[in-house]
Formats: structure tokens, C-alpha cells, sequence
């Protein structure tokens, strides 16, 4: 389970919290809303029923003949989800309940991800939020418990009761796990947080533990997996689930840490510095020329105004490269361009989150950069803003 928060955190095999930025597609299948918070099952999850139906069946075939054991062992495939489910939104209410933004709930191969708009401000808030999950997880283990204790039921309700209450109880477990991106370690990171003043020292001490989390989880699954069949030999399957699973928890630790030093980077971002020159011409001059002033002014960017020099639109980077040589004096700058509203108008002053922000307002490939006095200071990629976090 993971929930995520900006800049985006992940989860396990079952649930989770955590931030993420900018306007992303939709993660699967639009289930609908549930307390407010839209629900997606993605087509993974679809796979993931029909293994766990064909496995399960084996145990309700002793219990109901075929084909009605298929139609059981799917039903605990949707109960496992349901749980799963039930994990996720406990997140979102509890991020709810302090005021934080849920983007939405997702179940999917590995568990599930709740999407949470920004990050708890405090480590109380973030210890809650993360530990609601496996909490819900580890009530409805006890409660299955009990009325395996104190109920009566049939063969096939008595199965699904003992198969759901032994997964409740390895998906709170299991998301207890001390590293990013399980709960757990959102649990390290919130302590880490309140013992040193910072949120940083915290997520970057959970990623590195998330990774050594991962190694654990290929080196037992490979040790568990040589006693899973009778001679002796590799449980071939059991192998390949935990090293999906270690895989799974070293690239959400591994995001969490690079997260982290992406964050160092933003208050050194500058539209000033990131800038291309601009040349300007009119709508009518045909591209081969406008191309040709570019390089003459030794400029990156290319936009169009009218005669009196106001800024009315920017000429696409990616049009003019697919843009044949032989055709360039045919077509004219304008048409290769977009307007310039209000939204893709920046001052030239913009830095660090404030910038980031602005970019995330109206997703474009280029903005235009003004001065105080709105003169043209140049043209901002969304290129050359992503290249300043390359390598990182």
C-alpha cells in the first residue's frame, strides 16, 4: 500500500499514502467517488483477480465441487481487493480529516496508492495518516479472529473468513515494514522528522532502510521459495512474487530518496537563468527567415508580435524541427505558433516553488517571459527545466 504527496510517494503490495505533483492521466478504470474521493481500478488489478481465483480454487475445490469453486475463489479475489480498498481509504479520510487534498484512490497489481495532494505539515500528522492503513488492516484481522471464534458458518463462508482474516493480517504486517515506500516507513520517516526538525533527514533515512527492506524481501523469498515444493527444488513462482515485490519497494525507496534531492534543487531555480533569447518577428515572415534571425541574434526561441514589438504568440520548438528545410520559405512563423494568454505570460523574476507552480498552472512546452514593464525578456522550455534536475 503507499499513498503519495508531492512530489510522489508510493506504497506495497496491499495499500498506502503519499504526495504527487502535476496533473497526471488517469491511473485506470474510473470506479466512482466514495466520501468525495474518486476510486480507479486499474487494468492490472484484472490480472492479479484471475491468478489469485485460479489459486485459491484449489483450497474450494475440496470444499465445493467445479464450476462454482471458480465463482468462490473470485469472490475472495474481490474481498482481498475490498480490503485492499478499504486500506486505501483510510489514508484518504484520515489526510481528509487534517485538511490535506485527496486526489484519488487506486487499486492496482501490487495493492493499492492513495494520492494526497501535499504533505502532512507536521510528524504527528504524517505518523497518523501512514498508520491508519495497517491499523484498519490489523482490526479486521482481529475482528475475522473473533467470529472465527464465536460463529458458526458454513465450510465455504468459514474458508473465505480464515483466507481474508490471514490476508488482513500479512498486509498490515507487511506494510509495517520499516522502509519508503511502505507505511512503515513513513512511520521512520515521521520519527526521524520529530527527533531532528526535519522532514528531509527523515524521508532520506526511510529510503535508504526501504532499499535494505527490498534486499530482505528478495533474499527470503529466495530462501522460502527453495522449500516450497516437495523435492526440494525452487518455487519458481514464489521466487518471481518477491522479486516483483523487492523490485517494487526499491524503486519507490530509490524515487523517495531522488525526491528529496530534487527538492534542494528547486530554490535554485530561476526563470532568468533558464531562459532562451528570443527573436521577434511578425506573423507573415516565413519561417526560413525567422530561423535565419534566430541564429543571427543567437537566440533559442522564436516569437511572433505585431509591428509595434507586443508579443502575440510562440513559434512551437517541435513544429520547426518537423519541419522540412525545402518547406521553411513556404510557410510562414505564424503558423507555427501558439497565442500567448495570460497563463503562458510569465514575469522573468519567478524562482523556486513559485515558478514550479506557474508551470503546473497550464501545462505548455514554452512560456513567454516579461519584464516588470512587460517587455519580452525571452522564452522559457519546459525542456531546460527538466534538464536542470537531470542526473539527479
Amino acid at each position: 500500500m503507499t499513498h503519495s504527496a508531492p512530489p510522489t510517494q508510493g506504497k506495497t503490495p496491499a495499500g498506502g499514502t503519499g504526495p504527487d505533483e502535476g496533473r497526471t492521466p488517469r491511473p485506470g478504470l474510473h470506479m466512482g467517488r466514495v466520501l468525495g474521493v474518486p476510486v480507479y481500478v486499474s487494468p492490472s488489478w484484472f490480472l492479479v483477480a484471475v491468478l489469485v481465483t485460479v489459486m485459491f480454487e484449489g483450497q474450494v475445490h475440496d470444499v465445493v465441487d467445479r464450476p462454482l469453486s471458480y465463482l468462490v475463489a473470485f469472490a475472495y479475489a474481490v474481498l482481498l481487493y475490498g480490503s485492499v480498498f478499504v486500506h486505501e481509504l483510510s489514508h484518504a479520510v484520515t489526510a481528509r480529516i487534517f485538511g490535506l487534498p485527496v486526489r484519488s484512490v487506486t487499486l492496482h497489481v501490487l495493492g493499492g496508492e492513495t494520492a494526497i495532494e501535499r504533505e502532512a505539515p507536521t510528524p504527528g500528522r504524517e505518523f497518523l495518516i501512514a498508520f491508519a492503513g495497517p491499523l484498519t488492516n490489523l482490526v479486521l484481522a482481529g475482528l475475522g479472529l473473533l467470529a472465527h471464534a464465536t460463529l458458526a458458518l458454513p465450510d465455504v463462508a468459514l474458508l473465505l473468513l480464515e483466507a481474508l482474516t490471514f490476508a488482513n493480517l500479512l498486509v498490515g504486517v507487511f506494510n509495517l515494514l520499516p522502509g519508503l515506500p511502505l507505511d512503515g516507513g513513513r512511520l521512520v520517516r515521521a520519527a526521524v522528522w520529530k527527533a531532528t526538525g526535519r522532514s528531509r533527514s527523515g524521508a532520506i533515512f526511510a529510503g535508504w532502510v526501504g532499499r535494505a527492506v527490498a534486499i530482505g524481501c528478495l533474499v527470503a523469498g529466495a530462501y522460502l521459495a527453495t522449500y516450497t515444493t516437495a523435492d526440494g527444488g525452487i518455487g519458481w513462482l514464489a521466487l518471481l512474487w518477491s522479486a516483483l515485490i523487492a523490485s517494487f519497494i526499491w524503486v519507490g525507496a530509490t524515487q523517495a530518496i531522488r525526491a528529496e534531492r530534487v527538492r534542494d534543487r528547486v530554490p535554485l531555480l530561476s526563470a532568468r537563468s533558464l531562459a532562451r533569447r528570443a527573436t521577434l518577428v511578425t506573423a507573415d515572415t516565413p519561417l526560413a527567415e525567422a530561423i535565419r534571425r534566430a541564429h543571427h541574434d543567437h537566440a533559442g526561441a522564436i516569437v511572433i508580435a505585431d509591428h509595434d514589438g507586443r508579443p502575440l504568440g510562440l513559434v512551437n520548438e517541435k513544429a520547426v524541427t518537423a519541419t522540412p528545410e525545402h518547406r521553411r520559405p513556404w510557410i510562414t512563423a505564424g503558423e507555427l505558433s501558439r497565442g500567448v494568454h495570460d497563463d503562458l505570460t510569465l514575469p522573468a523574476d519567478l524562482t523556486g516553488d513559485d515558478l514550479l507552480d506557474a508551470l503546473r498552472r497550464a501545462p505548455a512546452s514554452e512560456y513567454l517571459l516579461v519584464e516588470p514593464d512587460g517587455r519580452v525578456y525571452g522564452v522559457l522550455a519546459v525542456a531546460d527545466v527538466d534538464r536542470a534536475f537531470a542526473g539527479i
